[in-house]
């Protein structure tokens, strides 16, 4: 059931050296091609990055939050064009969270890396870095990059508990959303 894949989901920066399997990897693919975008325009564009020397230079892409990707055994990385629709950024993360329930549901832990309006350094932007990097062309904007890999790390689900159930209401902001 995909609410206990949702349930059990946890951002993993830790990874094994173990190989993804080629299925995997085709199953991978097929879920990021099969994610929804509006008007069915699929802006998205979507680069399996393998190579471990590139997966240390994409680990490289901002100061924070992207060092983990050196030690993925994949990286996928999330773009699409502007010109083909208007709400990319949407389509792009939808597909992104398409990847990132195929690798749970695969038992490959995965982390979401934000790209888009963030810096590499102080000159230069991560997505600028990455498509220089990865040899983007320059019609495709990247949102985010998805390091996976097998986990060498467990993280406890989020208890019931911890939800924010006071962020969510009932046909009006404010009013309190009781079921029953």
């Amino acid at each position: 059931m995909l609410l206990d894949l949702i349930r059990q989901r946890r951002s993993i920066r830790k990874f094994t050296g173990e190989a993804i399997e080629a299925d995997k990897l085709a199953v991978l693919k097929e879920a990021a091609l099969r994610a929804p975008s509006s008007m069915g325009h699929n802006p998205w564009e979507f680069i399996f990055v393998t190579d471990p020397q590139l997966l240390a230079k994409l680990s490289k892409a901002k100061p924070h939050g992207s060092s983990f990707l050196a030690e993925a055994r994949l990286a996928i990385v999330v773009g699409a064009d502007p010109a083909k629709s208007a709400v990319w950024i949407e389509d792009a993360s939808i597909a992104t969270i398409f990847i990132q329930l195929a690798a749970e549901s695969l038992g490959l832990g995965n982390c979401w890396v934000q790209i888009r309006e963030r810096m590499h350094d102080d000159s230069q932007s991560a997505a600028a870095y990455i498509a220089a990097l990865l040899n983007i062309p320059s019609n495709l904007k990247v949102e985010s990059v998805v390091g996976i890999g097998y986990p060498a790390e467990q993280k406890a689900p989020h208890t019931r508990e911890e939800l924010q159930d006071e962020k969510v209401f009932l046909n009006r902001y404010g009013s309190s959303f009781e079921i029953g």
